[in-house]
């Protein structure tokens, strides 16, 4: 059965200070809108879910397992299950779309 979102109709779930997300969720898998304010940070933390971005605007800088890099323009990156992992936002603010898999449960 197909489903249809719009964003803007979308309440924003809060993750972190300054950190907001949208999400829309089939059965087994969930793309999440994350908008983070400037220079926010979502913490060091880890999920069994597999977790896979694409930056839309904005600088994140992004730590996977201790390696850390920067990404703007339409960077992807990819979260194992189980991986450790934190970003902070650039000086102007990052959106990212993120997709988990399987759905996170606490998030719909």
């Amino acid at each position: 059965m197909p489903s249809f979102w719009n964003p803007e109709g979308i309440p924003p779930r809060v993750l972190a200070p300054g950190v907001t997300a949208k999400i829309a969720s089939g059965e087994k898998l969930m793309f999440s809108l994350v908008t983070l304010a400037p220079n926010a940070v979502v913490p060091t933390h880890s999920h069994p879910h597999e977790q896979m971005g694409m930056m839309v605007s904005g600088t994140l800088e992004f730590t996977i397992a201790g390696e850390t890099r920067v990404f703007s323009g339409n960077g992807m990156y990819l979260v194992p299950g189980g991986v450790p992992h934190a970003a902070k936002a650039g000086p102007g603010g990052a959106v990212a779309l993120e997709a988990f898999s399987p759905p996170r449960e606490e998030f719909r």
